[in-house]
């Protein structure tokens, strides 16, 4: 099986184009693919697929073999793979994902991609959406405590498609991502586990974040968290609705204009290497 090894800013995934290669028992495939000493080693297994709504479709497996619903670093990485594998000669793509229909605006000269702007979609922000226990369940999560690792935090909670839960700090560097991050991960109010964002407010238009990631643990980026830290900022007051999210992999810029709008995200996307399996 041939596969194409890529990254968003460090966020890195073995991408398989389904459309040529057969996959059996993907969750066990990306246990084994995405293992860092035995396997290629990648924080994720992407499957591009023919769609029937929309120009593509995208599937994606975490290292520990769950299925995760979008990711926006990923999702950079297949739009450049369309177009320089020749999947798809558009620049505006449509992708179909388990979060929904995710719009692709791919930025480059010929047939080279070098940024990826996304239409992320609106977040969702209430306890059924993300999903969340407590009540009310219509109600949004902003600034509210949770007891996890000895610690009382204060937390906002937005899905983009995928659950993020927020948490703001003052040193992001010293944070002991690695204690509390897989704690929260898997508390109890959240149904489906939770990825974790700390985040350092820097300006008005700047943070600094680290990420747990559900299933995968600490990455370099998370493209759905960038974003689900960009709202939570703006949400809280700490930042205006245009920011630069400065992850240890690299630079994301998030916006979102409107609180019934969606959010986009701006990013690079590199091809690493091919290989056989």
């Amino acid at each position: 099986m041939r596969f194409t090894k890529m990254h968003g800013i460090g966020n890195d995934f073995v991408v398989v184009n389904g459309l040529r290669e057969r996959l059996v028992g993907p969750s066990r495939l990306a246990r084994a693919m995405c293992d860092r000493r035995r396997g290629v080693g990648a924080d994720g297994l992407i499957l591009v697929l023919r769609s029937r709504t929309a120009d593509l479709r995208m599937r994606m497996w975490n290292p520990d073999g769950s299925e995760a619903e979008m990711c926006g670093n990923g999702i950079r990485c297949l739009g450049k793979y369309a177009v320089e594998h020749g999947l798809t000669r558009k620049r505006e793509l449509s992708v179909e994902t388990l979060a929904g229909p995710i719009g692709l605006s791919l930025r480059g000269t010929g047939r080279e991609v070098k940024r990826v702007r996304v239409d992320m979609g609106r977040p969702r922000l209430t306890r059924a959406e993300l999903p969340m226990t407590g009540e009310p369940a219509g109600g949004r999560v902003v600034a509210e405590s949770l007891e996890a690792a000895g610690r009382t935090l204060s937390v906002t909670c937005v899905s983009m498609g995928n659950p993020h839960c927020v948490v703001f700090v003052e040193d992001v560097a010293a944070w002991p991502v690695a204690e509390v991050g897989p704690q929260v991960e898997r508390h109890a109010a959240f149904p489906r586990r939770t990825n974790v964002e700390f985040v350092q407010v820097l300006g008005a238009g700047e943070v600094r974040q680290r990420t747990w990631e559900r299933g995968a643990g600490e990455t370099l980026a998370c493209g759905t968290g960038a974003c689900a830290t960009g709202v939570a900022c703006m949400l809280n007051g700490k930042t205006g609705r245009r920011i630069t999210n400065h992850l240890a992999g690299g630079d994301l810029l998030i916006e979102w204009p409107a609180d019934d709008g969606p959010v986009h995200m701006t990013g690079a996307a590199e091809e690493t290497f091919s290989g056989e399996w």
